[in-house]
């Protein structure tokens, strides 16, 4: 069982998968396009990357204003979601994904990564805090079922 984290935005998807038992979030890659709408080799990457991984399941960063209203980011989001799951016959979850970029940008500082190199890894280090946000989640849920 294998679960994979996106960040989804406008010319870059993050990437990350679990270990095999879900415990822990690894940041993968950053998928690039040149345009928004041009998704194709976007769609394939993440195939090729669920085949060789055995992904069961994604988490897809779901982006709510502060208000916890959904504003276009978040309605092409949902977009995507469903194509996705066209795509792949795979459920896709929406997780709430508020200020994880915010987040990753302070783990980057910390870890005495220079702004200039951040921008390269900053995608794929947020899907990885999704992710693990998610799996920590399931994690408390099954102690409460306890």
């Amino acid at each position: 069982m294998r679960i994979m984290g996106l960040d989804y935005g406008s010319k870059t998807v993050g990437v990350a998968v679990s270990d095999p038992l879900g415990y822990t979030a690894q940041a993968l890659e950053t998928i690039t396009r040149e345009e928004e709408n041009k998704l194709r080799q976007t769609y394939r990457r993440l195939e090729e990357l669920i085949a060789q991984r055995g992904i069961t399941t994604v988490v897809l960063g779901y982006p709510k204003n502060m208000d916890d209203s959904i504003g276009e980011r978040g309605k092409k989001t949902e977009e995507f979601k469903a194509a996705l799951e066209r795509r792949t016959g795979l459920p896709v979850i929406l997780w709430d994904e508020r200020l994880t970029t915010v987040a990753a940008d302070e783990i980057l500082e910390e870890s005495g990564v220079l702004k200039k190199d951040r921008k390269k890894v900053i995608d794929k280090v947020a899907a990885a805090i999704i992710l693990q946000e998610f799996l920590d989640s399931e994690k408390a849920a099954a102690k409460k079922e306890q």
